[in-house]
């Protein structure tokens, strides 16, 4: 029988399938997403589970007119194979292929690039309202030209939201507003009791009540077709019929919240059944009002171990998935491969060799775990990532001390500014990207306040495959101007650790910026202990030969350009401290060398490249010699102004997204591999010469 997938060029090509066809098209779907997910680590058990909605989507709604915008955005792949990108598939998340998430210059079908949780309701929002007032626009204009011709009918939005955003905060604020504005968009809530790992929440224990009462819709509709057929009383009867629905449903849910908001519950749906689905998207299509339906699905439905332990397959290694059917039987051409080998077919298992994980993730969490058996103070949060900042063993080892907030990033940093307020010395571990969400409270609830909070930012800077979306790459440039926060960026372990046992036993806030990968090993180095602001010499060079300052694994990868160059008269400085700068140090070693030279793996915008060239320039400027920090620095003014200004360059992030690539080509592209680094080495040696 021959596929159908690769006859779908666009949505359009669903039209007439039976549902018959739809189910075997949703099986060869799953067969592609396993396939790339075979080959290379990608988003897996979410996108399994939405493969029925997103047929359903599509063959109901036209969204070449309509609007879709889908929440997150990681479970679009289903959603990318039927509109027009099935040959493109096998790209996605590799550099210049498809991305991993929604992707506007890719399709028209794609509205927005998302990749942070719970704005969809209130993007769909935006999009009707702003539709509705076009349209009005469009109808005094064809009174103008007295244009008789017929026009469509009004666009419908549509919201793909999980149960897992449903707990951030902005979902309820687009709900609030979407319950008064009355707007004809209809919101699916994806409810497969899970986020990354499984929700948390007292909101998720609302829907399961509502899981218990499947039966609600139908019945309701039933009763209204009752009520209509009984003669002369009938539509009497139906016309109370609102007021003996919402009784009814008092008693059957346990709750009415969205109805009490003003937007109308249907489900809960089966989310694996096409023929349900599309009935009940058509149902809400029909409604002139906002709409509210309740989909159940299950997250890796159709691959066996996926729906074992959806966790596991959210992203997972490709060697889990490589060789196994979507029934999850190994398959007859699977064997294990030497290292040696080459393979020759996608359905190889590799047997790689294993070494200890010495990431960044994983030594903080280590850490964390030693600091909280040692002192009953400190506590630890996360907003719904316990498996990617690899807490599980301290959430099973200190629940009381183990906070999992679901995504609400700011209620993270609020909740750590309460419990130090209250004597504890709370941390917050929360990817760089998703630490955004909680600026206006890092400024009102912890700065301000000057508590002792530690915020950990994992997978700072430039992230892989994630692309763009999830890059963290502005944390240092929106957490400077911050007074009483202190910003660091460790090195390595050594540098990971003793800042983390700093950072707990200071009484002011202190955040730690550390990339996404595995710590560097620094040898032939006397390395000195981490000190309140002072930064730390790798390579003690000439006075008068050239000077990098770097910050984070970005000062090992220096030094390592810096040794292939056999250059011994460069100084390599690993920064440390972002804030406060080891000015002392830092001035002291510009003022005598030939060039510098920043490295960091964040915005060259407000970077610490920045910092440094603001501080050099108060000093050379004489500018606000009687401030705290110039007073602190011992150094005469001749010996800063007595030269002209060395060159400098910075390095770092330029003033544009990265797109999604390895990690590997990201840091080629920015110039921030060894080579990079290397070539910038020459550069100003030969334009200090």
């Amino acid at each position: 029988m021959d596929r159908l997938l690769p006859n779908i060029h666009s949505p359009k090509d669903l039209q007439g399938l039976s549902i018959s066809d739809l189910n075997r098209l949703a099986t060869e779907i799953r067969e592609e997403i396993r396939a790339v997910v075979a080959q290379r680590s990608a988003h897996f058990a979410s996108n399994l589970g939405v493969v029925e909605l997103t047929l359903a989507l599509h063959s109901v709604f036209d969204f070449s007119y309509d609007r879709l915008v889908w929440d997150v955005g990681h479970q679009t792949y289903p959603h990318k194979l039927v509109t027009g990108r099935y040959e493109q598939f096998s790209t996605i998340r590799t550099l210049g292929g498809l991305m991993g998430y929604p992707n506007p210059a890719e399709s028209m079908y794609d509205l927005f690039m998302t990749g942070h949780a719970g704005c969809s309701i209130s993007s769909a929002l935006g999009l009707s309202c702003g539709d509705d007032l076009l349209r009005k626009l469009g109808e005094i204009e064809k009174e103008n030209t007295e244009n008789s011709q017929s026009e469509r009918s009004p666009r419908h939005a549509v919201a793909v939201i999980g149960d897992g955003s449903f707990s951030s905060g902005v979902v309820f604020e687009g709900l609030n507003h979407l319950g008064e504005l009355r707007k004809n968009l209809t919101v699916i809530l994806n409810d497969n009791k899970m986020s990354i790992c499984p929700r948390v929440g007292s909101f998720g224990r609302y829907l399961d009540t509502l899981r218990l009462n499947p039966f609600y819709t139908e019945r309701k509709e039933d009763i209204k077709q009752l009520f209509q057929s009984i003669p002369v009383v009938g539509p009497r009867l139906r016309k109370r019929f609102h007021d003996l629905k919402m009784a009814f449903k008092a008693c059957v849910s346990g709750g009415m919240l969205f109805e009490e908001l003003g937007i109308r519950y249907i489900g809960p749906v089966d989310g694996h059944n096409i023929r349900q689905l599309q009935k009940f998207l058509k149902m809400a299509r029909q409604y002139q009002c906002p709409v509210l339906l309740h989909v159940l699905t299950q997250k890796g439905h159709g691959f066996t171990p996926a729906e074992q332990d959806p966790t596991r397959y959210h992203a997972p290694s490709p060697q889990w998935v490589r060789g196994v059917s979507l029934s999850g039987k190994k398959t007859p051409e699977n064997k294990t491969v030497t290292e040696n080998e080459t393979p020759k077919t996608s359905e190889i298992v590799v047997s790689p060799t294993v070494k200890p994980d010495r990431s960044y993730t994983v030594i903080a969490s280590h850490k964390i775990m030693e600091l909280m058996e040692k002192d009953p103070r400190v506590t630890v949060i996360t907003a719904a990532m316990c498996q990617g900042n690899k807490l599980e063993l301290i959430r099973q080892k200190f629940p009381d001390r183990f906070f999992d907030v679901g995504i609400c990033e700011s209620h993270a940093v609020v909740l750590a500014s309460g419990m130090a307020r209250a004597g504890l010395r709370p941390i917050v571990d929360i990817y760089s990207t998703f630490m955004q969400r909680a600026f206006d409270h890092i400024f009102q609830e912890v700065s301000l306040q000057d508590l002792p909070v530690t915020l950990l930012m994992d997978r700072a800077g430039i992230v892989g495959a994630d692309g763009p979306t999830h890059h963290g790459t502005y944390d240092i440039a929106y957490l400077r101007p911050f007074p009483n926060l202190a910003v660091t960026a460790p090195c390595d372990t050594l540098d990971l650790e003793q800042l983390l046992e700093l950072a707990v036993n200071q009484n002011h806030p202190f955040t730690i910026r550390y990339s996404k990968t595995q710590t560097p090993e620094i040898t032939d180095v006397v390395r000195t202990p981490v000190s309140f602001g002072k930064c730390e010499i790798l390579q003690d060079g000439d006075p008068a030969g050239g000077l990098i300052l770097a910050c984070g694994v970005q000062a090992a990868t220096a030094l390592e350009a810096v040794r292939q160059l056999g250059d011994k008269s460069v100084t390599v400085v690993n920064l440390r401290f972002l804030k406060p700068l080891d000015l002392t140090e830092i001035l002291l070693r510009i003022s005598r060398c030939a060039w510098v030279l920043t490295v960091e793996e964040g915005s060259r915008i407000g970077g610490v490249g920045s910092a440094i060239m603001e501080a050099v320039m108060d000093a050379w400027c004489h500018f606000g010699t009687d401030s705290e920090f110039l007073k602190s620095v011992q150094f005469t003014q001749n010996s800063v102004c007595d030269r002209s200004f060395p060159p400098v360059v910075r390095l770092g992030i330029e003033d544009r997204f990265i797109q999604h690539a390895s990690r590997s080509e990201q840091l080629a592209e920015t110039g921030l591999d060894v080579v990079g680094i290397c070539s910038a080495i020459k550069k100003m040696s030969r334009y200090s010469s």
